[in-house]
């Protein structure tokens, strides 16, 4: 019985800026160490991440202040998501790609599911060009993105997208993210969901897969 793979992208299938700091650096020319903010690494010194994750400012509010905060470091003024992505990952996103991710893509896809993306931000955050330089995408039978569609997740709306997209109903779906929040649309509408824990990609992928194979699903 065919099944759907369901991903976020930022953070579960690509790795976060939390844990590229020193490419970054790099890319920046600022002195190793200078970014400090660590998100789920480290919450208890990262304010604004405790703040987002209170339900006190959104996501894209918590990335605006890193955005100008990064910016002011190199003397820059970004106003548009896809400047802080460039500047601080360069022209090369494949080498900011889980190899975990591509893994589980690869099995989903050899175990005959399908795949989608549900983003609340993916080209708003990387450009619309973002898409071409990564060719593992064209395997996924769906994109549903916030950038257009407006509505952002855990709207239940966001996960209508998904099952009329693929034509499938929600059981028969694994929802995958790292943002627990985004988890409730999930529950809402009756997909199966796992929490992507980004400090062991591996055993989050396993969990999503094992899903997959073994979760009730309608015919």
């Amino acid at each position: 019985m065919t099944k759907a793979l369901v991903l976020d992208f930022g953070g579960v299938i690509s790795k976060t800026l939390f844990e590229t700091h020193a490419l970054s650096e790099e890319a920046l020319g600022l002195a190793p160490g200078t970014l400090t903010w660590r998100g789920p690494f480290d919450p208890e010194t990262d304010a604004a991440w405790r703040a987002m994750q209170a339900g006190e400012m959104t996501e894209r509010d918590y990335w605006t202040l890193r955005m100008s905060e990064t910016g002011a470091l190199v003397g820059e003024t970004w106003t548009e998501f896809p400047q802080f992505i460039a500047r601080v990952r360069g022209a090369d996103p494949a080498a900011v790609i889980r190899p975990e991710a591509l893994a589980a893509i690869a099995q989903a896809k050899a175990e005959g599911h399908r795949l989608a993306i549900l983003s609340n931000e993916l080209d708003l955050f990387y450009g619309e060009d973002f898409r071409d330089k990564l060719p593992f995408l064209t395997h996924f039978d769906l994109i549903v993105d916030a950038t257009y569609t407006g509505i952002l997740k855990p709207d239940t709306r966001a996960f209508d997208f998904v099952t009329d997209g693929l034509g499938m109903p929600a059981s028969n779906c694994v929802f995958v993210d790292d943002q627990k929040k985004n988890l409730k649309g999930a529950k809402t509408v009756g997909m199966p969901f796992v929490h992507f824990d980004v400090t062991r990609p591996g055993e989050s992928y396993a969990e999503a897969l094992e899903k997959l194979q073994s979760e009730k699903v309608l015919p």
